[in-house]
């Protein structure tokens, strides 16, 4: 009994586990949480010091944008060798070049976006969940950078669900007219709908009014909307999630398609 006593504490020991290895307090699990935190950031930057100035340079814009949620996520992506919405995007100079800025939504459906119009333009992403227009007065500057982007498609909604109708309006304003310095086309996505979720404080109708509310904002400025809102309503009860403001991955994929459809044509020569 001694010996197989023996023999299981070395075999336990050899393939790390521990009669201790979960945490037995607040601080330990503190303590476990920051080496996972450290152990990643140390392999994320090895793999970072492997790549050129350029795409270190982007990673340097995300390690400043993404913020606590998203750059853990990202990070372990790139060290797992995975792509996501954020990689960077070595621009072909005989392509048009197309920004992408909006929140989670628009995030899920950026890598098939940029899928689908591979070959017909340079398909980048703001780096960051954009968030409400607050957020987006703030940081527009830095999601447009130094380079000329030929079409912005863009989203404020989600975030902005609370926002008083009249603050999200002049927000609103405030950014197309900034970015409408750019010179690019401009094209606004209106915001998909979400549910009515009472403990989430998520009411269908505030989607209604602020997409009625931007369309004021775009039809002022003869900017075109890719109605994302019509497309995906009557598929709500399969594409979206229960009781939330995402989609599941099919659901993804169909609005990425959605707005591949709406943008190939403004990006292809005739």
């Amino acid at each position: 009994m001694n010996r197989l006593i023996i023999f299981l504490a070395l075999l336990f020991a050899s393939t790390g586990f521990s009669q201790n290895s979960e945490p037995t307090n607040a601080g330990e699990a503190a303590a476990q949480k920051a080496k996972a935190a450290d152990e990643l950031d140390s392999k994320y930057q090895s793999w970072v010091s492997e790549l050129s100035p350029e795409r270190q340079a982007w990673e340097r814009v995300l390690q400043s944008e993404l913020g606590g949620f998203y750059l853990p996520i990202h990070k372990k992506q790139k060290v797992a060798g995975q792509a996501n919405a954020w990689d960077f995007v070595e621009d072909d100079p005989a392509l048009p070049r197309i920004l992408l800025i909006g929140d989670s939504v628009s995030r899920a459906h950026t890598q098939t976006v940029r899928k689908g119009l591979a070959g017909k333009a340079n398909v980048h992403r703001a780096p960051a969940n954009c968030g409400p227009t607050a957020t987006g007065l703030k940081k527009i500057d830095i999601w447009l950078g130094d380079g000329k982007w030929d079409l912005i498609h863009f989203n404020f909604g989600i975030h902005d669900r609370n926002t008083p109708i009249a603050d999200y309006k002049k927000r609103l304003e405030q950014l197309v007219e900034r970015l409408q310095k750019t010179g690019a086309t401009l094209v606004w996505a209106n915001t998909t709908p979400i549910p009515d979720v009472p403990k989430m404080k998520y009411t269908a109708a505030s989607i209604v009014e602020r997409n009625a509310a931007a369309a004021e904002v775009m039809e002022k400025h003869k900017i075109m909307t890719d109605d994302l809102y019509a497309a995906i309503t009557p598929r709500l009860a399969e594409l979206q999630k229960p009781d939330d403001v995402h989609f599941t991955a099919e659901g993804n994929t169909f609005l990425g398609e959605t707005v591949v459809r709406f943008l190939e044509p403004l990006v292809t020569k005739p």
